[in-house]
Parts: structure tokens; C-alpha cells; sequence
């Protein structure tokens, strides 16, 4: 049972901190914990981590935290790619070890087994789709056509030439330092996906994040439901029923003797009772 709630409080505290770093700085959240939390989320964490780095181990240390931020985030490399692949598969593999076990259940089918890693399956397919699609990029042979289909509306977008591709820039293009290309339609350059997001895989990547918002509100929905079979096959709520029921009542030593007597009995006779009932019927 204790591996269940380790993974509802787990349940709960990633809904906590994907509410806070995603909608933190919502009008509505004003000087609440869900406030204070996204801001320590986006800026707080980097500070603290520098500043402890830079205390025990000085200039050279807060200069290697800077050269790996540099290589991990401003650099093409698949890092944060592998540490995706990492989390999301050592995650799956303690659910399937610590879970499984209770599938099928009271409220829970078997079904879910594969369900379950259907749903990584697809996670990951997306993972991939966006991380190895072309994101849109405008190059000499293909810049007239990015050109008609994004004019310049001269208000926000105007005519302009990439300094580096010697290119003109269609509208709502950017030019990406790190991958040295100019992506159409750009939105930005994601780490964990090693690649850009512009017009062509921006699809892919709202449907990775679309669908690993599900994944995780299915987790934590399934984990709630093997925890509430396990506690009715093991008739928790009979026991605390029979406890609470033997203490309401005592009102004299005498009372107090008997009751005791009767909830411990109650103790005994219900895991007996359900041992039973699991093992003769």
C-alpha cells in the first residue's frame, strides 16, 4: 500500500507544479503559493542552484554550470532527448512493477495494462514525429513560396533580409541562432525536442503536449483507482467503521473494557474474514 501513495502524492504534487508553471502567472493566482511557486520554478531554482554552486566552489564552478547550460540549451545536441526517454520509461517501469500487480482490480480492468502502454507508445511516437520532422525551413529554393503564403503586412511585418542566410525573411519567420536556419512561422526552439517549432511539426508538438497532459491525468486517475480496490478488498473502511463505533460508545471503565474487547475482535475477525473469503471461495 505504501507504494500507491507515494505514487498519488506524486499524482498530486505534478498536477501542483504543472498548474503553477504553466498558469503561475494567471491575474487570478496574485499573491498566492501557486504564484510564488511558478516564480521559483522560472527563476528561482537557476538562481539558488548558481549561487550555491559559486559558494562551495567559486568562479570555476559557477563557469561550468554556465558552459553546460550553454552546451545543453544554446547547442544542438540530444541530451535532453535521452533525459526524456529516461523519465518517461523509468516512470512507466515503476508504475508496471509496483502497480501491475493489483491490475485487474476492484475498479480496474485488465484492460488497462495495455492501455497503459499504448498510451507511452504514443507519447513517445509524438516525442518523435516532432524531435525529427523539418520545422519549416526557408531556404533559397522555397522562400518565394513562404513569401506568398506569409506577406508583409508592413504594420508588424515588414520587408527584411536574414543577415546571415542573405535571404528575405517572410513574414512571422525568425532566424534560429542555434539551429542556423530560418524557420518558418517560427514559435521557438525546443531543447527537449533538439529541434525547432515552426509551421510544419507545431501540430506534432501541441499534440505531444496535449497528450501527455492526458497521460498524466490518466496515471494519477488509475494509481486512485488501484488504491480504492486495495481498500475495499481489504475492507479498511468495516475495520475504522468497527474502531470508531467501539470508542463512540465507552463511557465507563466497564464500557471501556468491553469495547476494547469488541474492537479487538473486530481486528481479528475481519483480515481473517477476508483471508477466507480470498483463499476458500
Amino acid at each position: 500500500m505504501g507504494v500507491q501513495w507515494l505514487l498519488v502524492c506524486h499524482g498530486l504534487v505534478t498536477l501542483l507544479v504543472l498548474v503553477s508553471f504553466l498558469c503561475g502567472q494567471w491575474p487570478i493566482f496574485d499573491g498566492t503559493p501557486i504564484q510564488r511557486i511558478n516564480h521559483f520554478l522560472h527563476f528561482g531554482i537557476c538562481d539558488y542552484f548558481q549561487r550555491f554552486v559559486g559558494f562551495v566552489f567559486g568562479a570555476k564552478g559557477t563557469n561550468a554550470i554556465q558552459s553546460v547550460e550553454y552546451f545543453c540549451c544554446d547547442r544542438p545536441n540530444p541530451i535532453l532527448q535521452v533525459l526524456y526517454i529516461a523519465i518517461i520509461g523509468g516512470t512507466y517501469y515503476l508504475v508496471a512493477t509496483s502497480s501491475f500487480r493489483y491490475i485487474p482490480g476492484y475498479y480496474i480492468g485488465e484492460v488497462h495494462r495495455y492501455i497503459s502502454f499504448f498510451a507511452v507508445c504514443v507519447g513517445v511516437l509524438l516525442f518523435l514525429l516532432t524531435s525529427l520532422s523539418d520545422p519549416g525551413t526557408v531556404k533559397s529554393d522555397n522562400v518565394s513560396v513562404y513569401l506568398s503564403a506569409y506577406p508583409y503586412d508592413n504594420v508588424i511585418y515588414s520587408e527584411k533580409e536574414c543577415s546571415t542566410c542573405k535571404i528575405p525573411k517572410p513574414a512571422r519567420s525568425k532566424h534560429c541562432s542555434i539551429c542556423g536556419r530560418c524557420v518558418a512561422r517560427f514559435d521557438h526552439h525546443c531543447g527537449w525536442m533538439n529541434n525547432c517549432i515552426g509551421e510544419r511539426n507545431i501540430h506534432y508538438f501541441m499534440a505531444f503536449l496535449f497528450w501527455h497532459t492526458l497521460l498524466c491525468i490518466y496515471g494519477t486517475v488509475a494509481i486512485g483507482l488501484i488504491l480504492a480496490g486495495q481498500i475495499k478488498e481489504f475492507r479498511v473502511i468495516d475495520i475504522l467503521t468497527v474502531v470508531g463505533g467501539g470508542i463512540q460508545y465507552s463511557n465507563t471503565a466497564d464500557d471501556v473494557s468491553c469495547n476494547s474487547g469488541i474492537v479487538n475482535s473486530g481486528f481479528l475477525w475481519l483480515p481473517c474474514k477476508t483471508l477466507s473469503h480470498k483463499y476458500y471461495h
